[in-house]
């Protein structure tokens, strides 16, 4: 049987919990210890007696969680006040986006845990199924925030997305057509804008054609067409997933000169390097920022901000992994099942992730396929 540590989230505004007390309820039945740090879940609004309903422990301290449990849960990347509390051998099982951070790769390896990262779990069919959730929350909001910062207010060119009668509506631009951007695509076709989405998978434009609204286009990506689309963009948002590597730049400084003052860019790849030459990670508290006219939105967390929501999207295809981690250990979970031994990243001081070892030039690394060398 194995102890199974929730902390709270200490990232910049980060309100979700990486287990609902349905979650706990299911772990405790099999017969774990389930350890919740205090008020880990209220924003979420989740209270503490929620969990202990459930036959959850509450902890006063993320010392106390880190310190007795073997498997952690968690949502965001550990920060660096968390490094010195995770210890060799223990399980970490969260979004990690390590191509986003050398100093966190190596903090990992030096720790000698073993982490598995959601956003790198993979299914025979190249899905990725505990990044889709998140990736259905961040696109629409994507809208929604890009709809906010086009206001005057907010820095914007003062444009209402969907226009009124005898108004021309926004154009909106949509880099990468995979789950966020067909996601932002429909937000920002419901709500009437011009929508255009960019992709290099021309059957992915097909079957987008096909299904989105009428007043969603699709163009193959290149830069030449990149560059068409910017100069009449109002608000572009940037989509493009590389798993377990940085997202490629696909808007240049140089290009970033072709938009019009006041429009808005979303880079909702940030998490893993950005879309955008001139991204930078910003967070709820603070947002966004101005570099040559145009308005830069790059939170790191953007669903955190609706975590009544995300939390639960997140636990529903989260769970299931952690029982397979928490029922057979880490080794034979991964052995058992392919999708969950590619979400494997580091363990024991090696990198099994190849583009993540290959991208920070590590040499320290194993080989995922063979699992009995991590015996």
């Amino acid at each position: 049987m194995m102890i199974i540590g929730i902390p709270k989230e200490i990232k910049n505004n980060e309100y979700r919990v990486a287990l609902v007390p349905a979650g706990a309820e299911i772990l405790t039945e099999e017969g774990h210890t389930v350890i919740i740090e205090s008020d880990a879940g209220a924003g979420s609004s989740l209270c503490n007696e929620d969990y202990t309903a459930m036959g959850a422990e509450i902890a006063s301290s993320a010392e106390e969680v880190y310190g007795r449990s073997d498997l952690i849960l968690k949502v965001k990347e550990p920060q660096p006040s968390e490094y010195p509390l995770i210890r060799p051998g223990q399980v970490i099982f969260t979004y990690f986006h390590f191509a986003a951070s050398k100093d966190l790769t190596i903090a990992m390896m030096k720790s000698g845990a073993v982490c598995i990262a959601y956003e790198t779990i993979q299914l025979s069919d190249g899905s990725l199924p505990l990044l889709t959730p998140m990736s259905e929350v961040a696109g629409r909001m994507a809208v929604h925030e890009g709809a906010k910062y086009l206001e005057k207010p907010m820095e914007g060119r003062g444009i209402l997305l969907g226009g009124v009668p005898g108004v021309l509506p926004a154009n909106v631009v949509i880099l990468g057509g995979g789950v966020v951007g067909s996601n932002s695509a429909r937000m920002a076709a419901g709500l009437g804008a011009n929508v255009i989405i960019l992709d290099v998978n021309l059957d992915r434009l097909r079957r987008l054609a096909d299904i989105l609204p009428p007043n969603v286009r699709t163009l193959y990506s290149n830069r030449q067409n990149i560059r068409q689309c910017l100069a009449d963009a109002d608000l572009v948002i940037g989509c493009a997933l590389s798993r377990g590597t940085k997202t490629p730049i696909l808007v240049t400084r140089e290009m970033l000169g072709l938009m019009k003052k006041g429009s808005v860019i979303v880079d909702v790849a940030i998490d893993q390097g950005g879309a955008f030459d001139t991204s930078r990670p910003t967070t709820h508290s603070s947002p966004t920022y101005i570099v040559d006219g145009v308005v830069h939105y790059c939170v790191t967390n953007m669903p955190g901000a609706v975590a009544g929501t995300s939390t639960f999207a997140l636990t529903n295809v989260t769970l299931p992994y952690a029982v397979q981690i928490a029922r057979h250990g880490w080794r034979d979970a991964a052995r058992k099942d392919k999708a969950l031994m590619l979400g494997l990243n580091i363990a024991e001081g090696k990198v099994y992730l190849p583009a993540l070892a290959e991208l920070f030039s590590i040499e320290n690394v194993g080989n995922a396929e063979n699992m009995n060398s991590l015996c």
